[in-house]
């Protein structure tokens, strides 16, 4: 969440005093994991970074937020022992998946410190927002409680502009040419200053020392700025104090996986002979369904495994919805069709996929839409260990079975084309779009958690456009604020 709110080692750091052979001492004393752009700004979270604006609306929007920032996963790294453990325990085709993307990331990660700096990001944030979800219904249970972290409320907003304040120099679009700013912000505050305008601005780059812009981070503040948020700390430790594995998340990701119910149905060298359109949709009308939830991801291989996790855990604590993907972050629009195979192929292609926005709120051109700037999104490296890896989920995008639903550019005239087409109903559904039919009256849904692993671009479209949102995000908005750095 805008990198460590206190501590002060990101992803990546190696405290000089460290013992482990493979580490070494890097990046410690920044806040952020904004890897490609320390030069400029040590204290950005790629999630934050990739819509500033937008996390600063959602967290200010009254909408109730859990964060799980950096000081929290960096206590849950992917060791050694959890490797060998996971290697041993693969039981269905999901854990079998999973546990082959997280060899590829091994074999493949810079420096050979796999087993110091890579976490369970996204899918530590699953768990903890299952975990507190579960634990709501139980009597005598304390409100807000993980089994999985430790919990604390803190105050804190989202940076969004640089010293000096006040002054206009055209970077701001809360402020700049308009008579009352944006949000009812005030003039001179901290969020009326110059915001960074790209990976090499000038203006966050000192002659000597670190940089010094502060876009995309989430900074602990007390005052009339401030939003009081549930933030994870830390991961708590496994109770069974003989067990190999250290921390309670461990174990219950690999039981979550290896569970027989919700498995999926085949792999792709199975269907592949015999394929057909056919979609698989369970009967639940028997079930009594858990919490309703809608999770915002933007396609990392990271938010992957925290999908397979939320469909393995059984309907009757969660009822998955609705998913809506953000192409600003982590990868391409077009990984949507991943999405849809691997729906397809855990028998859950009755769950809708709605696709958002292309661009970071401000940024896309006024006068035609499709362009825009891209420069935060520009942080994201484009081959390997960023884009490249993200869209074929490292290469393993092709081991998933095929599904019928895929993105399709077929439109009518209702929806802005110039003249119907054949097949209107194929049409992608936009991220908007999926969250008004699911939240219409006939659908009988009163309160919804939005478990985001992304920016928060989706989630602020939502806000703004449905005067309602607000109070139907009454559970609670789970934000994992934090982008995988490899």
């Amino acid at each position: 969440m805008g990198g460590g709110v206190r501590s002060k080692n990101p992803t990546g750091c190696c405290p000089t005093n460290s013992k482990a052979a493979e580490c070494t001492p890097k990046q410690c004393g920044n806040r952020g994991n904004l890897f490609t752009d320390y030069t400029s700004n040590p204290y950005a979270e790629f999630n934050v970074f990739a819509d500033p604006f937008a996390a600063y609306q959602v967290l200010h929007s009254g909408v109730p937020v859990t964060l799980v920032p950096i000081d929290a996963t960096n206590t849950i790294p992917i060791n050694k022992k959890v490797f060998e453990t996971f290697e041993k325990n693969q039981r269905t085709y999901e854990a079998q998946y999973v546990f082959l993307s997280l060899k590829i990331v091994r074999d493949t990660w810079f420096d050979d410190e796999f087993y110091t700096s890579y976490f369970m990001w996204d899918s530590f944030t699953a768990g903890i927002a299952v975990s507190i979800m579960r634990n709501a219904d139980k009597k005598n249970n304390e409100k807000d409680e993980s089994d999985f972290s430790e919990m604390e409320y803190m105050n804190i907003t989202v940076v969004t502009s640089n010293e000096p304040y006040g002054k206009s120099d055209g970077s701001n679009p809360l402020f700049d040419k308009r008579r009352t700013p944006k949000f009812n912000l005030t003039l001179g505050g901290v969020h009326s200053g110059h915001v960074q305008m790209g990976l090499r601005d000038p203006n966050c780059i000192p002659k000597s020392g670190k940089g010094k812009c502060k876009d995309g981070y989430t900074q602990e503040i007390s005052g009339p700025d401030s939003v009081r948020v549930l933030v994870a700390t830390r991961a708590k430790p496994n109770i069974n104090i003989k067990s190999d594995l250290d921390k309670e998340f461990y174990v219950d990701f690999l039981e979550v996986l290896n569970r027989p119910e919700e498995t999926g149905r085949y792999n792709f060298s199975s269907q592949f002979p015999y394929y057909k359109e056919e979609l698989f949709k369970p009967d639940l009308s028997k079930i009594r369904l858990g919490k309703p939830v809608i999770f915002d991801m933007d396609m990392s291989a990271g938010d992957f495994l925290s999908l397979f996790y939320l469909l393995k855990v059984p309907v009757e604590e969660i009822d998955l919805k609705a998913i809506i993907v953000s192409s600003n972050g982590w990868a391409n629009a077009a990984t949507i069709d991943v999405v849809y195979d691997l729906l397809h192929m855990m028998g859950r292609d009755d769950i809708p996929v709605g696709l958002g926005d292309m661009f970071a709120m401000n940024q896309s051109d006024p006068i035609f839409p499709p362009v825009g700037d891209c420069k935060y999104v520009k942080a994201v490296p484009q081959g390997c260990g960023g884009f490249l890896d993200s869209d074929t989920l490292y290469g393993f995008a092709r081991d998933l079975p095929r599904s019928p639903r895929r993105y399709t550019a077929e439109n009518s005239m209702a929806h802005g084309a110039p003249r119907d087409t054949d097949r209107p109903e194929l049409r992608q559904p936009l991220a908007i779009e999926v969250w008004q039919n699911l939240t219409k009256s006939g659908n009988r849904v009163s309160k919804i958690t939005v478990l985001t692993s992304g920016p928060l671009t989706n989630l602020a479209k939502i806000i703004s456009s449905d005067k309602k949102s607000s109070s139907l995000i009454k559970a609670r908005t789970f934000c994992y604020l934090f982008g995988e750095s490899s």
